[in-house]
């Protein structure tokens, strides 16, 4: 028997609070119900400066119920249909014994929305599975707005589980890697200088297609370095690095300019985002997920990078179609930011580039 969950997506010109109203309606039509037992909903950033609470507000009215939470984000999506550039709501509504609770403790997963500066190491340490994403504007300059329980959190965070289901939850990066784990030995404030006894620059050059090796051509927005945590033995695997952005490379110091700086002895490797990799992880990740869950799910959510999305697959978001090919009807909801929290090699770690699915059966 389907469960009483459902996802709607509603779009205007302008960003009025009842627009919020409206996406909730209409998931409640799709699931045949009045009130809902709580909503997750998702606005976009057009939202956040003057109208957030009205529309919480507005959404709690039309489902009757104060149980409402979400945050802002550039952009959203639903499994209808997907908005960056105009102002929009999606809503997920939940019915009967699937809501949304609060932490219990324990190690059960955790959705979790935040602002950036809310979202310390401190919270997100511990056993539970978080995922989620971090609340900012489309520069990712200017934080957004976080909201639970029908109104705007102070915080700046919210965390709840949900109830009523059982989840897989993963994360698809998408990232060619080109090296293995090199040690940093001379750097220069942002500047890394040498990866062992090599010029860093050399050690990227080298491992980058032919066409890509001449430095007037470096796809920059495709490459980064990604900054070991921890023990470099097995970490690429485990997931365990930060993807750090390049800003330059400097051919006469055959150096490469990082967006952090890095000390001596630590290590890196270069990789590459890649179109064809992304998409082929996303699939794999779907049919692992399925396969974890042991039955079809009843609804999803996935958050998604902005850099990650349609701008990166040439208008079409290839991960929301990889998700809906695979559970064509499936209520889904999320959001596009500049920050996915994800919990991989055994941390829950703030991710970029990435897209987090979260996958749910209710329990009969």
């Amino acid at each position: 028997m389907p469960i009483p969950v459902a996802s709607a997506l509603a779009v205007a010109r302008k960003p009025e609070p009842e627009l919020a109203a409206d996406a909730v309606r209409e998931a409640l039509s799709c699931c045949r119900a009045d009130i809902a037992q709580s909503v997750l909903l998702f606005l976009s950033d057009d939202f956040a400066r003057h109208t957030a609470q009205a529309a919480v507000q507005a959404a709690s009215r039309a489902a009757h119920c104060l149980q409402v939470a979400g945050c802002t984000a550039p952009g959203v999506f639903t499994d209808q249909d997907w908005v960056l550039d105009r102002p929009a709501a999606c809503a997920l509504v939940f019915g009967a014994n699937v809501t949304l609770g609060a932490p219990a403790g324990g190690d059960e997963p955790l959705l979790t929305l935040a602002l950036p500066a809310a979202a310390t190491s401190a919270w997100l340490e511990g056993p539970a599975q978080r995922f989620g994403i971090l609340s900012t504007d489309g520069a990712a300059q200017n934080p957004g707005r976080v909201w639970g329980h029908g109104k705007l959190s102070p915080e700046g965070r919210f965390e709840a589980t949900l109830t009523g289901v059982r989840a897989a939850i993963g994360a698809a990066q998408g990232l060619r890697i080109l090296t293995p784990p090199l040690a940093v030995s001379q750097v220069s404030g942002y500047d890394v200088r040498r990866l062992g006894e090599q010029p860093a620059l050399a050690t990227l050059l080298r491992e980058l297609p032919l066409e890509l090796r001449s430095q007037k051509q470096l796809p920059l927005h495709l490459l980064f370095a990604g900054v070991i945590v921890g023990d470099p033995q097995g970490a690429v695997d485990q997931g365990r690095y930060t993807p750090v952005s390049l800003i330059t490379v400097n051919g006469e110091e055959n150096s490469v300019t990082l967006a952090t700086q890095l000390a001596p002895g630590s290590h890196l490797f270069w990789g590459m985002r890649s179109a064809v990799a992304a998409e082929r992880d996303m699939r794999v990740l779907v049919s692992t997920l399925a396969a974890r869950l042991q039955d079809e799910p009843d609804f999803g959510l996935m958050f998604s990078c902005m850099g990650r999305g349609p701008y990166f697959f040439g208008g079409e978001d290839r991960d929301l179609a990889a998700v809906k090919e695979r559970f064509p009807g499936m209520p889904l909801a999320g959001v596009y930011g500049s920050g996915e929290i994800g919990h991989i090699g055994g941390g829950n770690r703030i991710l970029h580039n990435t897209a987090v699915l979260a996958l749910f059966r209710a329990h009969v």
